[in-house]
């Protein structure tokens, strides 16, 4: 069914976006009810990808169950994995290691970058807000946490390891060589939205000078971060270079890193009362990736560097791993473009990404899209620049197209 020549079920998802930015402190009705009302609508009317009625309907979850329990599962793990770094007090020993000026927020944003190359970009970010939290007494600008989490995708944008999206081209048979091309553009993209959002960090909340005087780091915690990371890089790379059909019938890395929890519980205790606001977010966002997965996006245009950039900036409202699948199906890409677009267009709003997500959850002041978009504006501008310097630079060379 069509309105003005566009699918209702688009209609349906625009309006739940727009409800999501236009009540930002309502999220999760909003989005579960732009959820059912897209459910309902299909039952009723037009099927599912797989099939009619409710047939359709759990074929289609039995489909997206495996994406949606490592969402869920890492959502939730990587806060319990703050709260251990937090509490391990290496974040209040940051102050020292820093510069005390607008440089020791640009420094903290290359560690996020730094660290997203070869962990979950999710993980990257809180880790990236947990230190922020500490260094800046508490007080962190919404410009500054955007370019957080776009640190952590950009970071993320040109290793296999470091992104779902990227790590799904690998899987794919794509050369590991062809993604790291994404770094051309995601350092660019660095350069110019880290000194902007860093100096507005400043100006609002100065990093502070000195580290608290006697502090004892509590190395059981910081060694329980450790295993949990490691546990969680060392199942992506295993399952990628082993079992690669596993990825698809089990949440491998959101299984690794809750059994590291457990395991490790007896020694520190997790702080589980950040579970309640933890699960909301995530519920919030597995709403969205699962209206997202049922949208009838069964053709994208023409494999081309303007579509690779258009890709981006859908990114920021349409979840990128559908997005991905299907211009892998399609194919005709050169995919180092494509890993930045969908790796790093998502974070131009809050809710564009997991990392976004995640972030947002333990500073609820940002889930507003107005407030992330103007305080956060360097991050589309680097965008742009990014991928136009790439594309000067390495030109543009596509797969061959399925």
């Amino acid at each position: 069914m069509l309105i003005f020549g566009i699918p209702v079920d688009f209609i349906l998802f625009a309006l739940t976006l727009l409800g999501v930015a236009l009540f930002h402190h309502h999220t999760l009705p909003v989005a579960l009810t732009g959820l059912s009302a897209i459910i309902i609508y299909k039952l009723i009317f037009t099927g599912f990808k797989y099939g009619a009625g409710v047939s359709g309907l759990g074929h289609h979850m039995a489909h997206e169950w495996v994406t949606l329990a490592n969402l869920f599962l890492l959502l939730t793990g990587f806060a319990l994995l703050s709260r251990h770094f937090e509490e391990s007090r290496i974040p209040d020993e940051m102050p020292a290691l820093l510069p005390d000026d607008w440089k020791g927020g640009v420094i903290l944003l290359v560690l996020v970058f730094v660290l997203s190359s070869f962990l979950d970009n999710i993980a990257a970010a809180l880790i990236g807000g947990t230190v922020a939290r500490s260094v800046f007494q508490g007080k962190v600008h919404i410009g500054y946490l955007a370019a957080i989490v776009a640190a952590s995708n950009a970071g993320g944008a040109g290793s296999v390891v470091g992104d779902t999206t990227t790590t799904m081209m690998w899987i794919a048979g794509v050369s590991p060589l062809a993604v790291v091309e994404a770094y051309v553009a995601a350092v660019v993209a660095m350069l110019i939205f880290a000194v902007p959002a860093s100096l507005q960090q400043q100006r609002y909340s100065p990093i502070v000078k000195n580290a608290p005087s006697g502090l004892k780091v509590d190395s059981a915690r910081v060694f329980i971060v450790a295993a949990i990371l490691i546990a969680a890089l060392a199942a992506n790379i295993t399952a990628n270079l082993k079992f690669p059909a596993l990825l698809d019938s089990l949440p491998v890395l959101g299984v690794a890193v809750w059994v590291v929890i457990l395991l490790t519980a007896p020694l520190r205790k997790p702080d589980w009362s950040v579970m309640p606001e933890t699960f909301k977010g995530t519920i919030f966002l597995l709403a969205l990736v699962t209206a997202a997965s049922m949208m009838p996006v069964e053709k994208l245009p023409v494999a081309s560097w303007p579509t690779a950039l258009g890709l981006g900036f859908v990114s920021a409202v349409f979840d990128n791993i559908p997005l991905t699948a299907l211009a892998l199906k399609q194919g005709g890409y050169d995919w180092g473009y494509l890993a930045y677009a969908v790796g790093f267009g998502g974070s131009m709003i809050w809710f564009g990404s997991s990392a976004g997500v995640a972030l947002s959850n333990m500073y609820p002041e940002a889930k507003s899209v107005g407030r992330w978009v103007t305080q956060g504006w360097p991050i589309a501008v680097a965008y742009v620049v990014g991928f136009f310097v790439m594309l000067a630079l390495l030109g543009w060379h596509p797969d061959a197209p399925r």
